[in-house]
């Protein structure tokens, strides 16, 4: 039995354009195409940012930055992004939904010299996250699908909150202690790493 038409609920998720719904699929049950192709298109954000992240963490394995704290807590973040990404996918399989797999973005983070800008990526990359998940949350209600909705908000958005903080308070004590924007951070540089020694076992 094919899935009754609904009206199409606009929105600014990030899409798969490409997408083709598995409408026909026997686990499918209350599973509207406008939410499957939003868990599909924010699936593949949440590998950008996990590419972005490890960008970043090779730029701190560099002999001229040589930062292995703060290297391994953005490797870190990122193999936990891509971890988050594996999660909706499954959650994506389960409700009888498909995955139409694009190409990757380039992380874009060639020009990084600093921790600070490195930290304010991470944080623009977790705001824009968190903004994503709210909507696909209320995305999921409007079509009437409560079970994406709750598990958005347990699996994916209350796990954000605690760490858009920690990375807000990271880029506070970063200005504090004198880093920058360019590679004149000096003993800056070197406080945050030491900082990052609990980070990375958090």
């Amino acid at each position: 039995m094919s899935e009754p038409s609904v009206k199409r609920i606009k929105t600014c998720l990030p899409l798969c354009k490409t997408h083709v719904s598995t409408a026909g699929s026997q686990v499918r049950q209350n599973f509207p195409t406008g939410v499957e192709e939003s868990l599909c298109g924010v699936s593949t954000l949440l590998m950008e940012v996990s590419y972005r992240l490890e960008g970043l963490a090779k730029i701190f394995e560099q002999s001229d930055l040589s930062l292995p704290r703060v290297a391994a807590y953005f490797h870190q973040e990122s193999v936990k992004e891509l971890e988050r990404a594996e999660a909706m996918l499954k959650y994506l399989s389960q409700r009888g939904g498909k995955f139409c797999g694009k190409n990757i973005q380039r992380p874009v983070t060639e020009n990084v010299c600093a921790v600070l800008p490195g930290l304010e990526i991470m944080l623009d990359q977790w705001k824009e996250e968190m903004s994503v998940m709210v909507e696909l949350n209320q995305l999921a209600r409007e079509y009437g699908d409560p079970h994406t909705a709750s598990v958005i908000k347990s699996q994916f958005i209350e796990p954000l909150v605690p760490k858009v903080k920690l990375v807000g308070d990271l880029l506070t004590s970063a200005r504090r202690v004198g880093c920058t924007s360019d590679s004149t951070g000096g003993f800056g540089e070197y406080l945050i790493d030491q900082l990052q020694e609990t980070l990375t076992t958090a």
